[in-house]
């Protein structure tokens, strides 16, 4: 299955599609998911993921999408990133060791 091209952060559909469709401020938001306005901002704004926690609260919150939706985002944006960077591990392949008789 093909990677889709630099996933967006799951907070970028949060900010540019659901808040301003309910109009909703991150305050309201935060203070109706339960969580601190600091915490909704930050993933918002792509500098901290999705947690497990936050997507469940997003599924109780949002008719649609369920929590691993949220998760599968995250994870495809944070995978991508990470194939991106400079500091990719070396790692070798890895060998059989011959069975033992």
């Amino acid at each position: 299955m093909a990677q889709m091209f630099n996933p967006p952060h799951p907070g970028d559909t949060l900010r540019e599609d659901i808040l301003p469709e309910m109009g909703l401020s991150v305050s309201e938001a935060a203070r109706q998911l339960g969580v601190s306005r600091v915490q909704l901002s930050r993933v918002l704004n792509g500098r901290a993921p999705i947690s497990a926690d936050l997507a469940l609260r997003l599924e109780q919150w949002l008719p649609n999408p369920p929590a691993d939706v949220w998760l599968r985002m995250q994870l495809a944006h944070d995978l991508w990133q990470a194939r991106q960077s400079d500091k990719l591990p070396k790692v070798a392949p890895a060998h059989a060791q011959p069975a033992h008789t």
